[in-house]
């Protein structure tokens, strides 16, 4: 696979150069904070850097016309639009959180959402002190998975926490948390491959990272 990265000189993208270099990926092409570097076209384009450069992630997409792989978060509804529109052409594989624990604690909270519909819920996150969105992506995630009912979001940032996520449900005699939290960045740059793989596989669509894990 040779592939093309934007925000290279990230933390996040540091992770993906490792993971993809283990796996036999050449990297071919990058844009960071250094500039843009060119080898030769990439055949998938990874984007790990900040909502401020979509227009130039987009535009080497539309560019090398290669399938996406979007882990920036923050993304407006306007530039969700340009990735759903490019999708009509290319597969996008898009998610604001790409650890593979992360899809199982959705489906957990589903679960619970469903068997305890009169109990209160309450949502929590930790990230690291330089994260700009609050509350993060993968909060909005769960959240969502309540249909509009305002759930109480308490976000946290704090040195250098990768990731911690914890969904709370009360009831008047007990409580139920489902936690999961990332150790290492790496994590993420691990999803991020399985999904590159996922989408070097399909002609065209717009997918989430659940349709990498559980094959849809």
């Amino acid at each position: 696979m040779k592939y093309g990265l934007i925000g290279a000189t990230g933390k996040l993208g540091k992770e993906v150069i490792d993971v993809f270099a283990e796996n036999n990926c050449e990297l071919v092409f990058t844009f960071d904070l250094e500039g843009e570097w060119k080898q030769s076209n990439p055949n998938i384009l990874i984007d790990c850097s900040l909502p401020d450069v979509f227009g130039k992630m987009i535009s080497a997409a539309k560019s090398f016309y290669v399938p996406l792989v979007v882990a920036t978060t923050g993304l407006t509804d306007e530039y969700m639009k340009e990735l759903k529109k490019y999708s009509n052409d290319k597969p996008v594989v898009q998610s604001y959180n790409f650890s593979y624990g992360i899809q199982i604690l959705l489906e957990l909270t589903k679960l619970a959402k469903s068997k305890l519909p009169e109990w209160d819920v309450e949502v929590s996150e930790t990230h690291h002190r330089f994260k700009l969105d609050k509350p993060s992506g993968t909060a909005k995630m769960i959240q969502q998975l309540f249909e509009g009912k305002e759930i109480n979001t308490t976000s946290l940032r704090l040195g250098n926490v990768p990731g911690d996520h914890k969904v709370s449900f009360g009831g008047l005699g007990e409580l139920i948390s489902i936690e999961h939290r990332a150790l290492s960045r790496r994590t993420f740059a691990e999803g991020i491959y399985l999904a590159a793989k996922y989408a070097m596989n399909k002609e065209k669509g717009f997918y989430s990272f659940a349709d990498v894990v559980f094959g849809k």
